[in-house]
């Protein structure tokens, strides 16, 4: 998946009465924020042209920005795979709400070696990134990979250099697995890395990986996907080697626990069950409750209600999880009671 830039020409329609008191004229909304989500809300809006009556554009310029412009109100609605802490939430008078939810791969250059041929396991991962192993047959990868040819050259780590939602859901996963990591490094969408090399997107992270013999990255998966990238496997909390797949994200989605969280910020990072995949996220929207012009609150909402009612088989296709529709209700009911757009 090239990354999102261009103006999506997308017409939307289909609200809820409750927020479509009479029959929508064309109109532009523009978000921007997560490369995470730009594939499917590319998606979308595309299978929604000839339904609905909105035109989309949205820059998928990484999460921290998206977070930014948001905040200065220069774009309809931000879209970030970090969730956004309440009172930040309330300073800013916004409402956060779940879309999807995807995997998170890590992505190798490695002579001779396949898609999901070569095995990780969190630990490992961390000190790749901390700087300690330094080498492809270090003894730790090569127990893990009995049979597996590595090389003896150096691992080069790519990370994004942009501020990421991608880069917050994996420092947040090495931050659970590597007490090292928590203590020195820590998760946010932008980090001090200590060792790589910063690229900015995933197209640059994808493109620097593939440029250097022996790189590493990580990627959302549907970028993987998309383009064919060697993807490794990881362990995960159970013990247990799984590939990135539907499957494996589709276990880790059912473990989650929205009842338990404020704002819909759940964190479904090293989830229990012998399937799940060990990297995963929801992807976030951030819409102003108090929106300087009600019109374009309520076509933003109307994008997103056309999703969770028409989009979920595109979700999968494209290898997202789609929301429960428990969850989907529960976001609808947020709309209604957390915005100010009947005005």
């Amino acid at each position: 998946m090239k990354r999102v830039t261009t103006v999506l020409a997308v017409s939307l329609a289909g609200l809820s009465a409750a927020f479509l008191p009479h029959a929508a004229r064309a109109q532009q909304i523009t978000g921007a924020g997560s490369t995470f989500a730009a594939p499917i809300y590319a998606k979308w809006g595309e299978a929604a042209h000839d339904a609905t009556g909105v035109t989309l554009n949205y820059q998928a310029i990484g999460s921290g920005a998206g977070q930014n412009q948001i905040f200065n109100r220069t774009v309809d609605f931000g879209a970030s795979d970090a969730p956004v802490a309440g009172d930040k939430l309330r300073e800013q008078h916004l409402l956060q709400f779940p879309t999807v939810m995807g995997g998170v791969d890590v992505i190798v250059n490695l002579a001779g070696v396949a898609a999901d041929q070569l095995k990780l396991d969190g630990p490992i991962l961390a000190d790749i990134y901390l700087g300690k192993i330094t080498k492809w047959n270090d003894p730790r990868i090569a127990k893990l990979n009995d049979g597996v040819k590595l090389p003896s050259e150096a691992i080069a780590p790519v990370y994004r250099a942009d501020g990421s939602g991608t880069t917050y859901v994996f420092t947040d996963y090495l931050s659970m697995v590597s007490p090292e990591w928590k203590s020195q490094v820590g998760a946010n969408t932008s980090i001090k890395w200590p060792a790589g090399a910063g690229a900015r997107g995933s197209d640059g992270v994808s493109g620097t990986v593939h440029n250097i013999r022996g790189g590493i990255g990580y990627v959302e998966s549907a970028y993987a996907t998309q383009n064919k990238l060697t993807t490794v496997m990881l362990q995960n909390k159970a013990g247990k080697f799984v590939a990135p797949s539907m499957a494996a994200f589709q276990a880790t989605a059912a473990n989650a626990d929205w009842s338990k969280v404020q704002d819909f910020a759940v964190d479904l990072n090293d989830q229990p069950g012998d399937a799940s995949w060990p990297i995963e996220s929801a992807t976030f929207v951030l819409l102003p409750t108090n929106p300087a012009k009600p019109q374009q609150a309520q076509a933003v909402i109307k994008f997103f209600d056309w999703g969770f009612s028409h989009g979920n088989d595109i979700a999968t296709q494209l290898q997202y999880v789609p929301l429960p529709a428990a969850v989907q209700d529960a976001v609808r009911k947020a709309w209604q009671a957390g915005l100010k757009v009947n005005g």
